[in-house]
């Protein structure tokens, strides 16, 4: 069977973890899950990348992940038997598997329970995915669908309709949450606190994701400062380095 080209394995010289395994990480290009080589690199646990090629003209993952987990989406991670798909599941699982070995600024990774900062931390794990991307993806798909193939005379018709979604629906949403989000940061230097937490990893793409797709910094100077601060660590760098590119252009 001929390996599909739109996937590519390359591992990080590293001794390996627990027992001679190694995580790998099933890492689809400019996707979600940049956070788990983030938090991989912070914690310095070894790991491979399995890297997938999304298609050229869909832009879809390629069916090649599906051989890992029915859902056929990224992140998805392998570490010994255990298969654990969904970011904010494999962060956790992670934190609670290899979280002992941070030290220093990485001690806070899961707060304290039953303390406002884990209070925080859970709010933060939630509504990354639970509200905010669904706006930044509608947002994506919104700006996307005039651009693909159509009738020349079905084009403009796209454009308009996909311009009052944006301006009437999704545009106003987005700028609810950012304003949430610039206010949050006004008191907090990290989302949970005044400490790095998991609730970081999972924000992060969504910060880079409304960076990248429309939200104006100027108009929100805390939240590209906090993006600043989080994508100068030297982690952050190396994950860029192995993973590419966060987001689409």
């Amino acid at each position: 069977m001929r390996a599909d080209p739109r996937v590519r394995e390359f591992a990080e010289h590293a001794p390996a973890g627990d027992n001679g395994r190694m995580i790998t990480v099933h890492h689809l290009e400019t996707s979600r899950s940049q956070r788990v080589l983030w938090l991989l690199e912070e914690l310095g646990v070894p790991y491979e990348i399995k890297l997938y090629k999304r298609d050229p003209k869909t832009r879809l993952a390629p069916a090649a992940l599906k051989a890992i987990h029915p859902l056929g989406k990224s992140p998805v991670i392998t570490d010994g038997a255990e298969t654990i798909a969904e970011s904010g599941a494999i962060l956790e699982y992670l934190v609670e598997r290899y979280g002992a070995q941070g030290t220093g600024e990485l001690a806070h990774l899961e707060p304290t329970p039953r303390t406002p900062e884990h209070r925080q931390c859970r709010f933060w794990m939630h509504y990354a995915e639970g509200s905010l991307m669904n706006w930044l993806v509608m947002k994506l798909v919104f700006m996307t669908i005039p651009t693909q193939p159509m009738p020349f005379f079905v084009r403009p018709i796209a454009r308009q309709l996909c311009a009052q979604v944006q301006a009437k629906l999704i545009d106003p949403n987005l700028a609810t949450a950012l304003a949430f989000i610039e206010d949050h940061l006004a008191s907090h230097a990290w989302f949970a606190g005044e400490h790095l937490s998991i609730a970081d990893f999972q924000m992060s793409f969504a910060v880079e994701a409304a960076l990248a797709r429309g939200a104006r910094s100027a108009q929100y100077p805390r939240l590209r400062a906090y993006r600043d601060r989080m994508t100068a660590r030297p982690a952050y760098q190396r994950a860029l380095a192995k993973g590419g590119p966060v987001v689409m252009s």
